[in-house]
């Protein structure tokens, strides 16, 4: 144990988790049959670059097609065309894009075939607000949605009845055509409709629930928001629609593949790894303490784990933001709050990372925490609990030196969280 650099290690747990989830390896065991008719390819995500120029690489006939991407730097592709919107605020390239997809998908017939690339982001991407809403309507709920502290499964049942494209309405839009929906999943439980608000995936969630999440999180949502909800226009698309009949759905990749390749690269390394689980949710600064609280009990008495050990577990926490707010985003308050927690316990490393390389807004996909933290911290001036009462983790691990800051990934299967027991 003496060997291990705590932080070279937890990144190369970070790595093999990155590229268990490759698109490129994901796809090449999900491609669907040649059809008689059409290829097209439609797409969406953080990851749909890379699984674009991945599947031009692996499909051996004609295609056509787009993907939308958040802006930023991208994977080049040569057949099929890479659009760009924002993230985690829709924007009017998205309003483009999602109109771009739809036209893809008109006019297809039995013989054709639509392949889907899915993963993380595609919500916000794809922006496509119904008849009567505008894009500042959407643009609205995802801002209500962000900061209300709802899980991921819970806001994207309202974003599939607030939209023109999700729910499975991208789809049903190319009926009678084939979809094969290959998704990269970030979620929790990795339903495949939740991912991206399933664009190509109906389910069974009910605009009732919707209506339910709206009024249980206090959303304040524009009053043309509320009339579109109380009116069965917004029903999304019943799965059990004959025009979906023929449709497949693949996960390709998730954070239950990606953490366990991250506790085989642990042992190959001579220390054992549990996983805690791939499906956590739940404010950030609570499962931070939570995460503690297992790291201490390990590290001063031997117990649930011996010692040497890392703790593995993914899924999706949530920050409920003030009108105060910094820098940051759920690693890092995740994070911020655990180094609060583990202050002054000797033997204990962690890294708390968003899969796609970009935690919240800054270019950091997380960071690293220790005993000593929140002491270099303080030696700096920072008082960390302020900086966690205002949402600025980025600001406190900036101050101490402990950002992670690995840049984009190309793929995106949620929260990756290591801590290492020595």
């Amino acid at each position: 144990m003496a060997l291990i650099e705590p932080r070279p290690f937890l990144t190369s747990l970070f790595e093999a988790a990155v590229i268990a989830a490759d698109p490129y390896a994901a796809i090449s065991a999900h491609l669907p049959a040649r059809p008689k008719g059409r290829t097209i390819v439609v797409g969406a995500g953080k990851a749909a670059s890379q699984m674009a120029a991945a599947f031009e690489r692996l499909w051996d006939g004609p295609i056509e097609g787009a993907v939308v991407a958040r802006h930023g730097p991208i994977e080049k592709c040569e057949r099929l065309k890479v659009l760009q919107s924002a993230h985690p605020v829709p924007d009017e390239a998205g309003l483009a894009a999602s109109s771009a997809l739809l036209d893809l998908v008109e006019g297809l017939t039995a013989d054709d075939l639509v392949v889907a690339l899915v993963s993380g982001g595609g919500s916000a991407l794809l922006p496509a607000p119904p008849n009567g809403l505008t894009l500042e309507d959407e643009i609205a709920v995802n801002k209500a949605l962000l900061a209300s502290g709802a899980p991921i499964s819970a806001m994207n049942v309202v974003r599939k009845h607030v939209s023109r494209i999700k729910g499975g309405r991208l789809a049903l839009a190319a009926a009678p055509a084939r979809v094969v929906s290959l998704v990269v999943s970030d979620v929790p439980g990795d339903n495949p409709a939740f991912v991206a608000s399933g664009p190509t995936v109906p389910d069974l969630s009910s605009l009732e629930e919707a209506r339910d999440i709206v009024s249980r999180y206090a959303l304040a949502l524009p009053e043309r928001v509320m009339a579109h909800l109380r009116s069965d226009a917004a029903r999304a698309p019943d799965p059990d629609d004959r025009a979906f009949a023929g449709d497949e759905v693949h996960v390709i990749a998730s954070a239950s593949v990606s953490l366990e390749a991250a506790a085989a690269r642990a042992r190959e390394s001579g220390i054992e790894a549990m996983i805690l689980s791939d499906a956590i949710e739940g404010e950030a600064r609570d499962i931070g303490r939570m995460h503690a609280a297992l790291a201490r009990e390990v590290a001063l008495r031997g117990r649930p784990f011996a010692r040497p050990v890392v703790l593995l577990s993914g899924g999706e926490t949530t920050v409920t933001i003030s009108k105060d707010y910094g820098k940051g985003g759920r690693n890092s308050e995740f994070l911020l709050s655990l180094a609060l927690d583990i202050d002054g316990v000797a033997g204990v490393d962690a890294l708390a990372a968003d899969t796609d390389g970009i935690d919240g807004s800054e270019d950091n996909a997380g960071a690293f925490a220790d005993g000593a933290s929140v002491a270099r911290m303080r030696a700096t001036g920072v008082d960390p609990r302020a900086h966690l009462a205002r949402h600025d983790a980025w600001s406190a691990f900036s101050a101490s030196g402990d950002l992670f800051v690995p840049g984009p990934t190309g793929t995106n299967v949620n929260d990756f969280r290591a801590i290492l027991v020595r």
